[in-house]
């Protein structure tokens, strides 16, 4: 073996460390966490709680404070397994968030699909609204069947195809513009009432963040 030989066996393995690491930092600049998704009973049906973790990365901020709007959209399917057909989906929804910088009031604001909209100081302010879905009606009472057991998935993800069509185009192969939470899903199981079916539900599937979902803390 060479010299040189012997030079690069000595600092591939450094340098594919460091690729690895670079990477990982990467991933997780971009990588939105469900730290918890629970379906909490209401009279009508069941609404889903959720608390995400994650920070805009500096293009990301950057963009909202020259006014940029950002599109932050949650969604929420519930299934059934069927043995002798393709997995019956039984509700897909989404709801979706929108953050931007107002500089004539010097606000942050963030607004929802229903309407409600909020001004705010500071920019961690106006995100710590953005991290949280609490309240929003998911499962209507008469979609779902008494004893039957369903599966839930629950993501969040920044909503590029929201955002006007020229900054749609420089998303597309712009990594920091690419922010999602893997899905976390749960199995849920719902009594005859909507009161019965929260202590059915079981933890099915988690990230190493460990989440709580379904109202039971993942080990």
């Amino acid at each position: 073996m060479t010299r040189r030989q012997r030079l690069l066996a000595w600092l591939l393995p450094l340098l594919t460390a460091l690729a690895l690491c670079f990477a990982g930092t990467a991933r997780a600049d971009n990588e939105i966490q469900v730290r918890e998704a629970r379906l909490e009973a209401v009279d009508s049906g069941w609404t889903l709680d959720a608390r995400f973790a994650f920070d805009l990365n500096s293009s990301l901020e950057e963009a909202v404070n020259r006014g940029i709007s950002l599109y932050f959209t949650t969604d929420f399917e519930l299934t059934r397994s069927r043995w002798y057909w393709f997995d019956e989906k039984v509700v897909a929804t989404s709801q979706s968030v929108r953050l931007w910088f107002q500089p004539l009031t010097r606000q942050y604001r963030v607004s929802t699909n229903g309407g409600l909209q909020l001004g705010f100081a500071s920019l961690r302010e106006a995100m710590a609204l953005v991290r949280n879905v609490s309240g929003w009606r998911v499962i209507d009472k008469n979609t779902v069947k008494p004893g039957t057991m369903y599966q839930a998935s629950v993501r969040m993800r920044l909503d590029n195809a929201l955002m006007p069509k020229p900054f749609q185009i420089d998303a597309v192969n712009n990594r920091d513009w690419n922010m999602s939470s893997d899905w976390t899903r749960f199995l849920f199981t719902p009594g005859n009432s909507p009161s019965a079916a929260l202590a059915t539900n079981v933890p099915l599937a988690f990230n190493t963040a460990a989440p709580s979902v379904g109202g039971e803390r993942v080990k």
